[in-house]
């Protein structure tokens, strides 16, 4: 039985009208103010409607709904709450168990007419369902009414639901009774025990009775199969996207891996000049666009599925990045190789040779891989440079996830722009290289840069009336595109400046470029406003970058000063040689693939217009991914950098314009910066000329198509130079041959159409011995593959132990960028071999290597060249810069740790470090500046 308070109402049953929110999962929220509750309690018991006229209350209750009507419902209690010592019935039954119950509508849901219809009409209100033998009198309420409730509760537990149908005030008794006759085993029970005892001989007739009960269960069966089969098609957004990622990446290993055949296989024999594309299967390509149907089901749907878009970018990743890893018998890109030599030098002697290769006069990627060779005991790297360039791609998208984390933007946006940083990302410098590792350490750089010191202030300047001023200040009055750190802890920050330098010294010993991208981006968030850091970090990178290149790679730039610098500010030729130069001359198949490279930078940089352009239209104004942007293309006015400082210039804006073109399919601001779920319609409203759930839907659409016109594209882009960036066994075998014989010396001359510095051996050259052989030597062969007189009077002016090697790698490269016809191998190989004056020592299908047949008496193997050098040349300056350096760094960075306390702490402290920075910073750079001159101008 109830306890009651002292008026006599039930305990729980409150006078007040306030409904608290419900949840957002559809379920009550919990607890009014001052009526104790009992987690434990099944809900809440809703508010009967109530007639009017003298039947009902005395007073009327206004409406506590949260769906925006301001109307009083009349005539209606409100909301029952269970006490703490209130218990009704058990915990809420599955929705199959209740189905037929008469539950009151939600709180939050309009109100049905019917609902108004049925509290006028008591009759109507207590539903078929009550027992005739239950009622009480029509006017029954109060006490009375309250010890029905009571006793129902007593006789019933376990039965009534969580809401009870809506009834009259007087019929509160009735309303409980109804839950038994829900189970329909209980309620048939009394009436045979009642017949035992009257009619003693007819038990024997009620066992037919009893028989189609015990038939039903089979129906029941299948309407549970039938109800579990609909569940599961109600549920498939939820797992249909994972399973459909998952058998498309089955299906794509199988298409590359299996033997050729039909349908599936990839045979060598097929690449053309179009690349890898041309020996595909056509299961490869429906492979590819079920995981890409998949992306963007999950995509679609209104939850942010952070793991299962993350696994299913990493897998398609996988499809379009490790394509040339599943398909080669060898690793690709025969200048991985050379740098595999170089970690094999540093791992044998400990030392660096700067007067060998130039590159390494920044080791710090070879030193590390050196060390992690040696001490897990590896002397093979062919499966590290075979799936190099797939780690490297799933390494990059960690980074650029972060990034993508801190823009105010939609899920969609960001997944989308993580895709297409995917799909578009096709330069190939992702092979075992120091410039695929510090991109990834450029990456890791910009998201630290976000996510720690990252700065959004709203403006607080009036707008000027007119000219560029207003047009300023309107920009930076609107929505930053950036999301504002707020409450990280001063040791995080500080761990993080650790960490941002570190990356950057990573960088600045192992690669020429990356280190000037990373200061680009630190000073461009200084000056407009994107960062916290001071102006005290990029002057301290800059004099690293400096100092690096003065003191540690003398030996490179002492005789090359020209070389160098030679290149700035001809941003014109920079960029002809990065462009029309590679197309001129070219295959027609193979001119397809490098106007399909130049189609993707027109389409990606167009899209990143738009989408700049419709978020301005919203009030967005992106400048973090503008600097992203805009910064790496300032690399055109320093050097061409061999021909490729264009690729490196796209790869390093990739992070800004997928982010800007992914704006362009869904610009819109996330509705809430908490999930991001949904997004929202353009803050101008009278710009919108279409509904906004079909603009949605259209631009998932048109992403979607942009998505698979892009894995095309980059099929052709990634894999067109495949034909002669692909290395065979025969080729590698070849070189092997030549380290077998390389004792005390070698050199190794490779086929060209020009000479000259920038053209480097297509053929896997430098893998062991780098201080022994010497692949510097050219030997120049024309379109006739007759003409190889020059080749040869290369080969008898070379010493002793001089090798020309022809391969299938360098033959394809001339016939594809040269011009020279699709029979010139076979038929220049016939030319050497009849020649009188060379042999052929070693020969394979893919490759074969001529020496001298004749030699000069007397001439004799030579000693291989030194690689320790002289030392380093120096200046009478050197030691002050040494000096002024040290005290420079440690000045301007306990300027940096001072500062992250706040803009207001120790002001005098950080004055008296600037007074002492600032000349010693002049004094280091004045050095250096002294060095560059002296040394060019003695050497």
């Amino acid at each position: 039985m109830r306890q009651r308070d002292g008026d006599g109402m039930t305990t729980g049953i409150t006078g007040s009208s306030e409904h608290v929110g419900d949840s957002t999962d559809g379920t009550e929220a919990e607890g009014e103010t001052g009526v104790p509750f009992d987690p434990d309690a099944t809900g809440i018991i809703p508010r009967p409607p109530v007639p009017k006229g003298p039947t009902g209350p005395a007073t009327d209750v206004a409406d506590g709904d949260d769906d925006g009507d301001d109307e009083a419902e009349t005539g209606t209690l409100p909301a029952i709450r269970l006490p703490a010592t209130l218990h009704i019935g058990s915990p809420p039954r599955a929705p199959e168990d209740t189905k037929d119950a008469k539950e009151s509508e939600d709180p939050q849901r309009p109100e049905d007419p019917q609902e108004h219809k049925a509290a006028k009409d008591p009759k109507e209100a207590e539903g078929p369902q009550a027992p005739k033998a239950a009622k009480e009198p029509k006017g029954a309420k109060g006490p009375a009414a309250d010890e029905a409730v009571s006793a129902a509760d007593d006789d019933a537990a376990g039965t009534v639901p969580t809401k009870v149908a809506a009834a009259p005030v007087a019929s509160l008794a009735v309303e409980a009774p109804p839950a038994p006759a829900k189970t329909p085993v209980e309620p048939p029970a009394p009436p045979p025990a009642s017949t035992a005892t009257k009619t003693p001989a007819k038990p024997p007739a009620k066992p037919p009775a009893k028989a189609p009960a015990a038939t039903e269960p089979a129906p029941a069966k299948a309407r549970g199969l039938g109800e579990r089969l609909r569940q599961l098609g109600r549920s498939a957004p939820m797992w249909l996207p994972a399973l459909l990622t998952v058998e498309g990446l089955i299906m794509y290993v199988l298409a590359l891996r299996v033997a050729p055949g039909p349908l599936r296989g990839v045979d060598p024999a097929d690449i053309n000049g179009l690349g890898l594309i041309a020996a595909l299967p056509a299961s490869a390509f429906a492979a590819i666009l079920i995981m890409l149907v998949s992306f963007f089901v999950t995509v679609a749907q209104s939850t942010d599925r952070k793991f299962l878009l993350l696994f299913q970018i990493a897998v398609i990743t996988f499809a379009l990045h490790g394509a040339g890893s599943l398909v080669a018998s060898e690793p690709r890109f025969p200048t991985a190789y050379i740098h595999a030599g170089f970690v094999d030098f540093i791992g044998r002697t400990g030392e660096t040779a700067i007067s060998i290769d130039a590159r390494m006069g920044w080791p710090g990627y070879f030193a590390l891989f050196a060390f992690v060779t040696k001490a897990a005991g590896i002397s093979d790297m062919t499966t590290i440079l075979q799936w190099t360039p797939l780690l490297t791609n799933l390494l990059y998208l960690l980074p650029f996830v972060l990034i993508l984390r801190q823009v105010v933007a939609t899920t969609r946006a960001r997944w989308y722009a993580a895709l297409l940083f995917v799909l578009v990302q096709w330069i190939g410098q992702d092979y075992f290289s120091p410039q695929g590792f510090t991109f990834a350490l450029y990456l890791a750089f910009v998201a630290i840069l976000l996510r720690w010191f990252g700065r959004v202030e709203p403006r607080t300047k009036p707008i000027a009336p007119k000219g560029l001023r207003k047009l300023l200040g309107r920009l930076d009055a609107m929505t930053p595109g950036e999301i504002a750190n707020t409450g990280t802890f001063r040791a995080d920050r500080l761990l993080m400046l650790l960490m941002l330098l570190a990356l950057f010294f990573a960088a600045t010993a192992s690669h020429q470029i990356t280190p000037f991208m990373m200061l680009g981006v630190v000073t461009a968030f200084l000056i407009f406003k994107r960062t916290k850091l001071t102006w005290a970090l990029p002057f301290f990178l800059g004099l690293a970058v400096l100092a690096w290149i003065s003191y540690e790679t003398v030996g490179f730039w002492a005789g090359q000063i020209d070389a160098i610098f030679g290149g700035l500010g001809r941003i014109l030729t920079n960029l002809q040689r990065n462009t029309g130069d590679r197309i001129a001359g070219s295959d027609p198949a193979h001119a397809m693939v490098l106007q399909a490279r130049l189609g993707i930078l027109v389409v990606i940089l167009a899209l990143a217009a738009t989408g700049l352009f419709r978020r301005l239209r919203r009030g967005v104004v992106d400048r973090a991914a503008l600097i992203l942007l805009c910064v790496p293309v300032l690399a055109l006015g320093l050097q061409s950098y061999g021909g490729e400082i264009g690729l490196r210039i796209y790869m390093f804006a990739l992070p800004g314009a997928c982010l800007l073109a992914a704006y362009a399919f869904f610009p819109n601001l996330p509705a809430d910066s908490a999930d991001v779920r949904e997004e929202t319609v353009p803050m101008r409203k009278r710009n919108v000329r279409f509904n906004p759930e079909l603009t949605r839907k259209l631009s998932v659409v048109l992403a979607a198509c942009f998505a698979v016109v892009f894995a095309g594209a980059f099929l052709i882009a990634r894999y067109g130079n495949e034909k002669f960036e692909r290395v065979t066994t025969g080729e590698v075998a070849a070189m092997h041959y030549i380290y077998a014989h390389d004792k005390p010396s070698a050199k190794v001359l490779y086929l060209t159409a020009k000479e000259g510095p920038e053209v480097t051996p297509t053929l896997p050259w430098g893998e062991k011995d780098i201080e022994l052989v010497n692949f510097n030597g050219q030997a120049l062969v024309y379109q006739d593959p007759t003409n190889i007189a020059k080749a040869v009077a290369t080969l008898k002016a070379s010493p002793r132990n001089t090798y020309l090697a022809v391969s299938t790698g360098q033959i394809a490269y001339l016939q594809l960028n040269e011009g020279f016809p699709a029979d010139w191998g076979p038929r220049f190989r016939a030319a050497l071999d009849a020649s009188p004056d060379v042999k052929r020592v070693y020969a394979n299908k893919d490759a074969a290597l001529y020496t001298w047949k004749k030699f000069v008496k007397g001439t004799e193997i030579p000693e291989p060249l030194p690689y320790t050098g002289r030392g380093d040349p120096t200046s009478p300056w050197t030691p002050v810069g040494l000096a002024a350096l040290a005290v420079t760094w440690v000045t301007l960075f306990g300027y940096e740790v001072i500062r992250l306390n706040g803009p207001n702490r120790a002001v005098k402290a950080r004055r008296r470090l600037l007074w002492v920075a600032i000349p010693a910073f002049a004094v280091a750079v004045g050095v250096i500046i002294e060095r560059f001159i002296y040394i060019a101008s003695n050497t």
